[in-house]
């Protein structure tokens, strides 16, 4: 009778894995903890709010509750009207600039991306009286479009830099296939390398919309009415001048948070991906 070899050990994992895997958590649960108490703020009852305790002797959750009875949903859909324009824009603008300068040698090119990687440079705050009369003789002040503008151009130049080094990463030889069984350029264009190219895009994407969902300075003056605010702007309704509703302020900013960390989850992977497209040949 044959006798089967005993199974193999299972080897210890190796002290370098375990350190660095501890170093791991230990930094996701510092980053996490501002988030927590924020959560616990937010349902920690106002006549709690100075005790030296981080968990609430007990839970309200009202403040949850208020944010949406009190108007601030509408300046929740005003930011998500916000981010996703200026996304959409960005997407629709970058991925041109950044597939022909990938596929394309032409004059001044290193000049055009090196103009591109300037305008990174320059910040809302320092342009907020130009950017103000520029959008006031096109009456576009307290608007929604003014808003979706203002970040589509100021998130442009990372857009076109990511774009450029994914569809670099992607050789040609595959589009020259697809032209010789008779694809033609925008038919390549959206059936083989944008699939491809989907990681970089993806990361264009999410950065492009947690920049315009976080934005402030420009919200601040160009949205004049409230009910025309998005929510980073909002949420100074809670801060008056003697004193705060930190149980608002906390509700809404958590409100603010959840669907950012929905999407970021969701496609993680890809944004992994775009952002080390490149570097590894």
């Amino acid at each position: 009778m044959a006798h089967s070899a005993p199974a193999p050990s299972r080897a210890l994992p190796r002290l370098k894995s375990v350190v660095i895997a501890g170093s791991a958590y230990v930094i996701a649960l510092i980053f996490l903890f501002p988030y927590v108490i924020m959560l616990l703020t937010a349902v920690r009852p106002q006549e709690t709010l100075r005790e030296a305790t981080y968990l609430p002797s007990a839970f309200e959750w009202s403040s949850l509750v208020e944010f949406w009875s009190g108007g601030l949903a509408g300046n929740l859909v005003v930011t998500l009207q916000v981010a996703a324009g200026s996304t959409l824009l960005v997407l629709l603008v970058a991925l041109p600039a950044a597939y022909y300068t990938s596929r394309h040698n032409f004059r001044f090119r290193t000049g055009f991306l090196f103009l591109v990687l300037i305008t990174q440079m320059f910040q809302p705050t320092a342009m907020l009286v130009g950017i103000y009369r520029e959008f006031f003789q096109f009456g576009l002040v307290d608007t929604v479009w003014a808003l979706i503008l203002v970040n589509g151009g100021f998130n442009l130049a990372f857009a076109v830099w990511i774009l450029n080094a994914y569809f670099s990463s992607i050789p040609r030889e595959l589009e020259e296939a697809a032209f010789i069984d008779g694809n033609g350029r925008f038919g390549t264009l959206f059936r083989i390398t944008l699939p491809l190219a989907m990681p970089g895009v993806v990361t264009a994407l999410i950065f492009t919309f947690i920049a315009a969902w976080n934005e402030f300075a420009v919200a601040l003056m160009l949205s004049t009415t409230p009910e025309n605010q998005p929510l980073t702007v909002a949420l100074n309704s809670y801060i008056g001048q003697y004193q705060v509703d930190w149980q608002g302020l906390f509700a809404g900013s958590v409100i603010a948070t959840i669907p950012v960390i929905i999407l970021f989850a969701l496609i993680e992977r890809k944004v992994v991906n775009g952002l080390t497209a490149g570097s590894i040949k």
